[in-house]
Protein backbone atom coordinates (compact mmCIF):
# COMPACT_ATOMS: atom_id res chain seq x y z
CA UNK A 1 0.00 0.00 0.00
CA UNK A 2 1.56 3.39 -0.95
CA UNK A 3 -1.37 6.13 0.02
CA UNK A 4 -2.51 7.15 2.79
CA UNK A 5 -6.41 5.97 3.54
CA UNK A 6 -8.95 6.46 5.80
CA UNK A 7 -10.21 3.84 7.64
CA UNK A 8 -13.48 5.34 9.73
CA UNK A 9 -14.81 3.78 12.89
CA UNK A 10 -18.30 2.44 12.75
CA UNK A 11 -18.53 4.94 15.79
CA UNK A 12 -17.42 8.35 16.78
CA UNK A 13 -14.54 8.70 18.64
CA UNK A 14 -14.68 10.65 22.02
CA UNK A 15 -11.85 12.84 22.21
CA UNK A 16 -10.76 15.15 25.00
CA UNK A 17 -8.44 17.97 24.24
CA UNK A 18 -5.59 19.71 25.94
CA UNK A 19 -4.57 23.09 25.34
CA UNK A 20 -1.57 24.84 27.28
CA UNK A 21 -0.72 28.00 27.90
CA UNK A 22 3.28 29.23 27.32
CA UNK A 23 5.15 31.82 28.44
CA UNK A 24 4.18 35.20 26.54
CA UNK A 25 1.07 33.65 25.81
CA UNK A 26 -2.38 35.26 26.35
CA UNK A 27 -4.93 32.57 27.65
CA UNK A 28 -7.65 34.04 25.66
CA UNK A 29 -5.50 33.40 22.37
CA UNK A 30 -5.34 29.77 23.74
CA UNK A 31 -8.72 29.12 23.41
CA UNK A 32 -9.31 30.21 20.19
CA UNK A 33 -6.55 27.90 19.58
CA UNK A 34 -8.58 24.69 21.25
CA UNK A 35 -12.06 26.11 19.33
CA UNK A 36 -9.65 25.30 16.39
CA UNK A 37 -8.24 22.14 17.24
CA UNK A 38 -12.01 21.59 18.51
CA UNK A 39 -12.90 21.62 14.46
CA UNK A 40 -10.41 19.78 13.79
CA UNK A 41 -11.59 16.82 15.65
CA UNK A 42 -14.71 17.16 14.32
CA UNK A 43 -13.55 16.94 10.74
CA UNK A 44 -11.51 13.61 11.90
CA UNK A 45 -14.88 12.59 12.63
CA UNK A 46 -14.10 12.61 16.37
CA UNK A 47 -17.60 13.72 19.54
CA UNK A 48 -15.12 16.49 22.06
CA UNK A 49 -16.41 15.74 25.26
CA UNK A 50 -13.88 17.87 27.48
CA UNK A 51 -11.06 19.82 27.06
CA UNK A 52 -8.45 21.37 29.72
CA UNK A 53 -5.98 24.48 29.66
CA UNK A 54 -2.41 24.09 31.70
CA UNK A 55 -0.63 27.17 32.17
CA UNK A 56 3.76 26.73 31.77
CA UNK A 57 6.94 28.44 31.63
CA UNK A 58 8.65 26.06 30.08
CA UNK A 59 7.59 22.29 28.23
CA UNK A 60 8.13 19.14 30.73
CA UNK A 61 10.46 17.34 29.05
CA UNK A 62 8.84 13.82 29.98
CA UNK A 63 5.22 15.09 29.31
CA UNK A 64 5.00 18.48 27.97
CA UNK A 65 2.42 19.47 31.09
CA UNK A 66 2.91 19.11 34.74
CA UNK A 67 2.64 15.43 35.94
CA UNK A 68 -0.25 16.40 38.50
CA UNK A 69 -2.08 17.67 35.11
CA UNK A 70 -1.47 14.20 33.87
CA UNK A 71 -3.12 12.46 36.81
CA UNK A 72 -6.03 15.25 36.57
CA UNK A 73 -6.60 14.51 33.04
CA UNK A 74 -6.73 10.30 33.24
CA UNK A 75 -9.23 10.85 36.15
CA UNK A 76 -11.28 13.41 33.87
CA UNK A 77 -10.70 11.00 30.39
CA UNK A 78 -11.55 8.30 32.49
CA UNK A 79 -15.20 9.97 33.82
CA UNK A 80 -15.77 11.15 30.45
CA UNK A 81 -15.10 7.88 28.43
CA UNK A 82 -12.74 9.50 25.98
CA UNK A 83 -11.07 7.22 23.46
CA UNK A 84 -8.66 9.85 22.50
CA UNK A 85 -6.24 12.36 23.91
CA UNK A 86 -5.81 15.38 21.53
CA UNK A 87 -2.62 18.00 21.97
CA UNK A 88 -2.68 21.34 20.44
CA UNK A 89 1.30 21.04 20.04
CA UNK A 90 3.28 18.98 19.03
CA UNK A 91 4.93 16.36 21.07
CA UNK A 92 8.21 14.20 20.87
CA UNK A 93 7.59 10.63 20.78
CA UNK A 94 9.20 10.36 24.16
CA UNK A 95 6.69 12.79 25.62
CA UNK A 96 3.57 10.87 23.52
CA UNK A 97 4.81 8.13 25.02
CA UNK A 98 4.90 8.54 28.56
CA UNK A 99 1.59 10.58 28.68
CA UNK A 100 -0.29 7.20 27.41
CA UNK A 101 1.53 5.38 29.94
CA UNK A 102 -0.08 7.59 32.75
CA UNK A 103 -3.65 8.42 30.88
CA UNK A 104 -3.78 4.77 29.70
CA UNK A 105 -5.41 6.14 26.59
CA UNK A 106 -3.54 7.27 22.92
CA UNK A 107 -2.28 10.45 22.48
CA UNK A 108 -2.17 12.52 19.49
CA UNK A 109 -0.58 15.49 18.82
CA UNK A 110 -1.76 18.34 16.38
CA UNK A 111 0.35 17.13 13.73
CA UNK A 112 -0.94 13.69 13.45
CA UNK A 113 -4.40 14.79 13.94
CA UNK A 114 -3.86 16.98 10.83
CA UNK A 115 -2.01 14.43 8.95
CA UNK A 116 -4.96 12.11 10.02
CA UNK A 117 -7.22 14.85 8.63
CA UNK A 118 -5.49 14.94 4.95
CA UNK A 119 -5.63 10.97 4.45
CA UNK A 120 -9.06 11.23 5.26
CA UNK A 121 -9.05 14.09 2.36
CA UNK A 122 -6.85 13.03 -0.16
CA UNK A 123 -8.62 12.19 -3.22
CA UNK A 124 -6.02 11.96 -6.11
CA UNK A 125 -3.05 9.30 -6.15
CA UNK A 126 -0.69 12.53 -5.97
CA UNK A 127 -2.41 13.43 -2.95
CA UNK A 128 -2.55 10.10 -1.45
CA UNK A 129 1.19 9.26 -2.00
CA UNK A 130 1.97 12.69 -0.81
CA UNK A 131 -0.42 12.12 2.78
CA UNK A 132 1.41 8.75 2.71
CA UNK A 133 4.72 9.88 2.81
CA UNK A 134 4.06 12.83 5.58
CA UNK A 135 2.53 10.02 7.56
CA UNK A 136 5.14 7.92 7.42
CA UNK A 137 8.03 10.17 7.84
CA UNK A 138 5.50 11.22 11.05
CA UNK A 139 5.18 7.85 11.94
CA UNK A 140 9.04 7.09 11.78
CA UNK A 141 10.56 8.16 15.09
CA UNK A 142 7.90 6.90 17.18
CA UNK A 143 7.59 3.02 15.90
CA UNK A 144 8.16 2.41 19.57
CA UNK A 145 4.59 3.64 20.62
CA UNK A 146 2.97 3.20 17.23
CA UNK A 147 3.74 -0.71 16.86
CA UNK A 148 0.92 -2.09 19.11
CA UNK A 149 -1.47 0.47 17.92
CA UNK A 150 -1.03 -0.13 14.63
CA UNK A 151 -1.22 -4.42 14.81
CA UNK A 152 -4.88 -3.91 17.04
CA UNK A 153 -6.78 -0.88 15.93
CA UNK A 154 -8.04 0.24 12.72
CA UNK A 155 -9.63 3.40 11.78
CA UNK A 156 -9.19 5.56 14.87
CA UNK A 157 -7.66 9.21 15.02
CA UNK A 158 -4.01 9.19 14.88
CA UNK A 159 -3.48 5.63 13.07
CA UNK A 160 -5.53 6.38 9.66
CA UNK A 161 -3.10 6.23 6.60
CA UNK A 162 -0.18 3.89 5.75
CA UNK A 163 -0.65 0.88 8.59
CA UNK A 164 -1.89 -1.88 7.90
CA UNK A 165 -0.26 -4.70 10.11
CA UNK A 166 2.52 -4.90 12.68
CA UNK A 167 5.81 -5.87 10.47
CA UNK A 168 4.97 -2.73 7.99
CA UNK A 169 5.98 -0.79 10.98
CA UNK A 170 9.23 -2.14 11.11
CA UNK A 171 11.98 0.52 10.71
CA UNK A 172 12.96 -0.86 7.26
CA UNK A 173 10.35 -1.32 5.61
CA UNK A 174 8.85 2.35 6.30
CA UNK A 175 12.13 3.79 5.21
CA UNK A 176 12.17 1.58 2.20
CA UNK A 177 8.54 2.31 1.34
CA UNK A 178 9.74 6.60 2.44
CA UNK A 179 12.21 5.84 -0.66
CA UNK A 180 9.67 4.59 -2.88
CA UNK A 181 7.11 7.44 -2.52
CA UNK A 182 9.85 9.64 -2.80
CA UNK A 183 10.89 8.34 -6.21
CA UNK A 184 7.25 7.99 -7.77
CA UNK A 185 6.52 11.94 -6.19
CA UNK A 186 9.20 12.87 -7.89
CA UNK A 187 7.95 11.25 -11.65
CA UNK A 188 4.77 12.89 -10.87
CA UNK A 189 6.41 16.39 -10.10
CA UNK A 190 8.20 15.57 -13.82
CA UNK A 191 5.30 15.31 -15.48
CA UNK A 192 3.38 18.50 -13.49
CA UNK A 193 6.15 20.30 -14.90
CA UNK A 194 5.69 19.00 -18.80
CA UNK A 195 2.30 20.53 -18.23
CA UNK A 196 3.07 23.69 -16.41
CA UNK A 197 5.22 24.34 -19.39
CA UNK A 198 2.29 23.66 -21.84
CA UNK A 199 0.36 26.21 -20.16
CA UNK A 200 3.62 28.60 -19.54
CA UNK A 201 1.72 31.26 -22.49
CA UNK A 202 -1.54 31.61 -20.10
CA UNK A 203 -0.91 33.88 -17.04
CA UNK A 204 -1.38 32.35 -13.51
CA UNK A 205 -4.09 33.56 -10.51
CA UNK A 206 -3.41 31.54 -7.44
CA UNK A 207 -5.68 31.33 -4.59
CA UNK A 208 -4.23 31.44 -1.60
CA UNK A 209 -5.76 31.59 2.03
CA UNK A 210 -6.64 29.50 5.48
CA UNK A 211 -8.11 26.49 5.17
CA UNK A 212 -12.11 27.06 4.57
CA UNK A 213 -11.82 30.73 3.87
CA UNK A 214 -14.05 29.74 0.45
CA UNK A 215 -10.86 28.91 -2.41
CA UNK A 216 -13.16 26.40 -4.23
CA UNK A 217 -16.74 28.46 -3.55
CA UNK A 218 -14.81 31.37 -4.91
CA UNK A 219 -13.37 29.30 -8.02
CA UNK A 220 -16.45 28.14 -8.47
CA UNK A 221 -18.07 30.90 -8.82
CA UNK A 222 -15.95 32.49 -10.43
CA UNK A 223 -15.59 29.76 -13.52
CA UNK A 224 -18.76 27.44 -12.87
CA UNK A 225 -15.84 24.91 -12.10
CA UNK A 226 -17.62 22.80 -9.70
CA UNK A 227 -15.30 21.77 -7.83
CA UNK A 228 -15.60 20.04 -4.48
CA UNK A 229 -17.15 22.69 -1.87
CA UNK A 230 -17.86 21.45 1.86
CA UNK A 231 -17.63 23.91 4.74
CA UNK A 232 -14.83 21.95 6.69
CA UNK A 233 -11.45 22.13 7.54
CA UNK A 234 -8.97 20.77 4.43
CA UNK A 235 -12.10 19.84 2.30
CA UNK A 236 -9.32 20.70 -0.96
CA UNK A 237 -6.11 19.08 -1.32
CA UNK A 238 -5.85 19.11 -4.38
CA UNK A 239 -4.82 21.34 -6.94
CA UNK A 240 -7.42 22.28 -9.45
CA UNK A 241 -6.47 24.62 -12.30
CA UNK A 242 -9.72 26.72 -14.55
CA UNK A 243 -9.99 29.13 -17.40
CA UNK A 244 -11.19 32.45 -16.42
CA UNK A 245 -11.82 34.79 -19.31
CA UNK A 246 -10.34 38.30 -18.74
CA UNK A 247 -11.08 39.89 -22.03
CA UNK A 248 -12.67 38.91 -25.34
CA UNK A 249 -9.37 36.96 -25.93
CA UNK A 250 -7.60 36.05 -23.14
CA UNK A 251 -8.18 33.49 -20.66
CA UNK A 252 -6.29 33.22 -17.04
CA UNK A 253 -5.72 30.21 -15.15
CA UNK A 254 -7.03 30.33 -11.95
CA UNK A 255 -5.08 27.72 -9.28
CA UNK A 256 -7.01 26.41 -6.20
CA UNK A 257 -4.46 25.26 -3.84
CA UNK A 258 -4.78 23.18 -0.29
CA UNK A 259 -5.78 25.82 2.75
CA UNK A 260 -2.93 26.60 5.33
CA UNK A 261 -3.36 26.18 9.46
CA UNK A 262 -1.89 27.49 12.15
CA UNK A 263 1.00 24.94 13.21
CA UNK A 264 0.87 22.91 9.58
CA UNK A 265 2.89 19.96 9.95
CA UNK A 266 6.53 20.55 8.14
CA UNK A 267 6.17 16.98 6.45
CA UNK A 268 3.43 18.03 4.80
CA UNK A 269 4.44 21.35 4.01
CA UNK A 270 7.55 19.45 2.24
CA UNK A 271 5.09 16.56 0.64
CA UNK A 272 3.27 19.11 -1.13
CA UNK A 273 5.75 21.05 -1.97
CA UNK A 274 5.20 20.10 -6.06
CA UNK A 275 1.46 20.35 -5.61
CA UNK A 276 2.66 23.89 -4.25
CA UNK A 277 4.94 24.70 -7.13
CA UNK A 278 1.71 25.40 -9.16
CA UNK A 279 1.30 28.21 -6.93
CA UNK A 280 5.21 29.51 -7.05
CA UNK A 281 4.43 30.24 -10.39
CA UNK A 282 1.81 32.64 -10.56
CA UNK A 283 1.45 35.86 -11.33
CA UNK A 284 -1.28 37.24 -8.92
CA UNK A 285 -2.34 35.94 -5.84
CA UNK A 286 -5.36 36.49 -4.70
CA UNK A 287 -5.38 36.03 -0.48
CA UNK A 288 -8.88 35.12 0.53
CA UNK A 289 -10.11 35.18 3.71
CA UNK A 290 -13.06 34.38 5.91
CA UNK A 291 -13.94 37.64 6.91
CA UNK A 292 -16.44 36.26 9.15
CA UNK A 293 -14.21 34.26 11.31
CA UNK A 294 -13.94 35.87 14.36
CA UNK A 295 -9.76 35.68 14.46
CA UNK A 296 -9.44 36.22 10.70
CA UNK A 297 -6.99 38.30 11.10
CA UNK A 298 -5.04 35.79 12.84
CA UNK A 299 -5.49 33.78 10.34
CA UNK A 300 -4.08 36.37 7.56
CA UNK A 301 -0.86 36.46 9.36
CA UNK A 302 -0.41 32.29 9.35
CA UNK A 303 -1.15 32.56 5.69
CA UNK A 304 1.66 35.28 5.00
CA UNK A 305 4.24 33.59 7.45
CA UNK A 306 3.49 30.56 4.72
CA UNK A 307 4.24 32.52 2.03
CA UNK A 308 7.42 33.79 3.41
CA UNK A 309 8.16 30.43 4.24
CA UNK A 310 7.72 28.90 0.35
CA UNK A 311 9.56 32.51 -0.61
CA UNK A 312 6.59 33.77 -2.16
CA UNK A 313 5.88 36.30 0.37
CA UNK A 314 6.53 39.50 -1.95
CA UNK A 315 4.42 38.36 -5.18
CA UNK A 316 1.74 40.98 -6.32
CA UNK A 317 -1.30 40.16 -3.93
CA UNK A 318 -4.88 41.06 -4.16
CA UNK A 319 -6.82 40.76 -0.49
CA UNK A 320 -10.19 39.91 -0.58
CA UNK A 321 -12.61 39.14 1.98
CA UNK A 322 -15.39 36.36 1.20
CA UNK A 323 -18.16 35.60 3.20
CA UNK A 324 -19.38 39.20 3.38
CA UNK A 325 -22.90 38.13 3.82
CA UNK A 326 -22.32 36.69 6.82
CA UNK A 327 -21.47 39.90 8.61
CA UNK A 328 -24.55 40.81 9.98
CA UNK A 329 -23.37 44.09 11.71
CA UNK A 330 -23.08 46.76 9.08
CA UNK A 331 -21.21 49.09 11.27
CA UNK A 332 -18.13 46.55 11.53
CA UNK A 333 -18.67 45.60 7.49
CA UNK A 334 -17.90 49.61 7.41
CA UNK A 335 -14.71 49.52 10.17
CA UNK A 336 -13.32 46.96 8.13
CA UNK A 337 -13.94 48.94 5.06
CA UNK A 338 -11.75 51.60 6.65
CA UNK A 339 -9.40 49.46 7.92
CA UNK A 340 -8.37 47.66 4.87
CA UNK A 341 -9.13 49.99 2.04
CA UNK A 342 -7.21 47.77 -0.51
CA UNK A 343 -9.39 44.99 0.54
CA UNK A 344 -12.10 43.52 -2.10
CA UNK A 345 -15.73 42.93 -0.31
CA UNK A 346 -17.23 39.78 -1.97
CA UNK A 347 -19.62 36.39 -1.67
CA UNK A 348 -18.87 33.48 -3.61
CA UNK A 349 -21.72 31.95 -2.36
CA UNK A 350 -23.94 35.05 -3.69
CA UNK A 351 -21.89 36.21 -6.12
CA UNK A 352 -21.21 39.59 -4.65
CA UNK A 353 -18.54 41.64 -5.81
CA UNK A 354 -17.08 39.45 -8.11
CA UNK A 355 -16.87 41.56 -11.09
CA UNK A 356 -14.85 44.56 -9.19
CA UNK A 357 -12.43 41.93 -8.45
CA UNK A 358 -12.26 40.13 -11.89
CA UNK A 359 -11.72 43.71 -13.16
CA UNK A 360 -8.44 44.02 -11.18
CA UNK A 361 -7.30 41.00 -11.28
CA UNK A 362 -7.43 42.78 -15.34
CA UNK A 363 -5.59 45.67 -14.09
CA UNK A 364 -3.04 43.90 -12.64
CA UNK A 365 -2.26 41.33 -15.16
CA UNK A 366 -2.59 44.63 -18.27
CA UNK A 367 0.25 46.22 -16.03
CA UNK A 368 2.51 44.13 -17.20
CA UNK A 369 1.70 44.09 -20.66
CA UNK A 370 4.97 45.42 -23.29
CA UNK A 371 4.13 47.78 -26.23
CA UNK A 372 5.99 46.41 -28.86
CA UNK A 373 6.01 45.97 -32.85
CA UNK A 374 5.96 42.28 -34.46
CA UNK A 375 6.47 41.60 -38.04
CA UNK A 376 5.24 37.99 -39.04
CA UNK A 377 5.49 36.44 -42.52
CA UNK A 378 1.78 36.58 -43.86
CA UNK A 379 1.64 32.89 -45.00
CA UNK A 380 2.54 32.08 -41.03
CA UNK A 381 -1.63 31.63 -39.87
CA UNK A 382 -1.04 30.01 -36.87
CA UNK A 383 1.21 32.96 -35.38
CA UNK A 384 -1.01 35.76 -36.35
CA UNK A 385 -4.08 33.57 -34.94
CA UNK A 386 -1.83 33.56 -31.83
CA UNK A 387 -1.45 37.45 -31.82
CA UNK A 388 -4.52 38.11 -32.41
CA UNK A 389 -5.89 35.96 -29.61
CA UNK A 390 -3.67 36.61 -27.02
CA UNK A 391 -2.78 40.49 -27.69
CA UNK A 392 -4.28 44.01 -27.80
CA UNK A 393 -3.48 44.75 -31.70
CA UNK A 394 -3.17 48.59 -32.01
CA UNK A 395 -1.99 48.99 -35.45
CA UNK A 396 -1.54 46.71 -38.56
CA UNK A 397 0.31 47.30 -41.60
CA UNK A 398 1.60 45.44 -44.81
CA UNK A 399 4.53 45.25 -46.33
CA UNK A 400 7.08 42.41 -48.26
CA UNK A 401 4.95 39.85 -47.64
CA UNK A 402 5.14 40.92 -44.10
CA UNK A 403 2.18 41.62 -41.28
CA UNK A 404 3.65 44.19 -38.84
CA UNK A 405 1.91 45.30 -36.17
CA UNK A 406 1.73 47.45 -33.03
CA UNK A 407 0.44 45.58 -30.24
CA UNK A 408 0.34 45.28 -26.11
CA UNK A 409 1.36 42.35 -25.19
CA UNK A 410 2.53 40.27 -22.09
CA UNK A 411 6.12 38.81 -22.02
CA UNK A 412 5.00 35.35 -21.01
CA UNK A 413 2.92 35.60 -24.40
CA UNK A 414 5.47 37.48 -26.09
CA UNK A 415 8.22 34.37 -25.56
CA UNK A 416 6.20 32.32 -27.73
CA UNK A 417 5.68 35.11 -30.74
CA UNK A 418 9.40 35.53 -30.46
CA UNK A 419 9.70 31.68 -32.19
CA UNK A 420 7.55 33.09 -35.38
CA UNK A 421 8.60 36.36 -35.99
CA UNK A 422 11.02 37.93 -38.40
CA UNK A 423 11.36 40.89 -36.32
CA UNK A 424 10.59 42.92 -33.26
CA UNK A 425 11.18 45.70 -31.64
CA UNK A 426 9.57 47.13 -28.28
CA UNK A 427 7.71 50.29 -28.55
CA UNK A 428 7.81 50.95 -24.70
CA UNK A 429 9.45 48.89 -22.25
CA UNK A 430 7.65 50.34 -19.19
CA UNK A 431 4.84 49.21 -17.54
CA UNK A 432 1.23 50.15 -19.08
Amino acid sequence: MIRGESLLSQTRERAFLVGVVMHGMRREEVLEHVDELALLADTAGAEVVGREIQTIRVPNSAFFIGTGKVREIAQKAEALGADVILFDEDLTPVQAKNLEKVIKRRVVDRSGLILDIFARRARTREAQMQVALAQLEYLLPRLTRQWTHLERQEGVIGTRGPGETQLETDRRLITKRIEVLKRELEKISKQRKVRRDRRSHFRKVALVGYTNAGKSSLLNAFTKANVFVEDRLFATLDTTIRALPISRHEKVLLIDTVGFIRKLPHHLVASFRSTLEETLEADLLLHVVDVSHPHFEEQMEVVHQVLKELGIGEKPMLLVFNKIDRLEDREMFYALRERYPEAFFVSALRGIGLQSLTDRITHCLKQEQMEVELCIPLENSEALKFVYAKADVLETRYENGMVCMKCQIHPVQLKRVKEWMVSFRSVENSAK
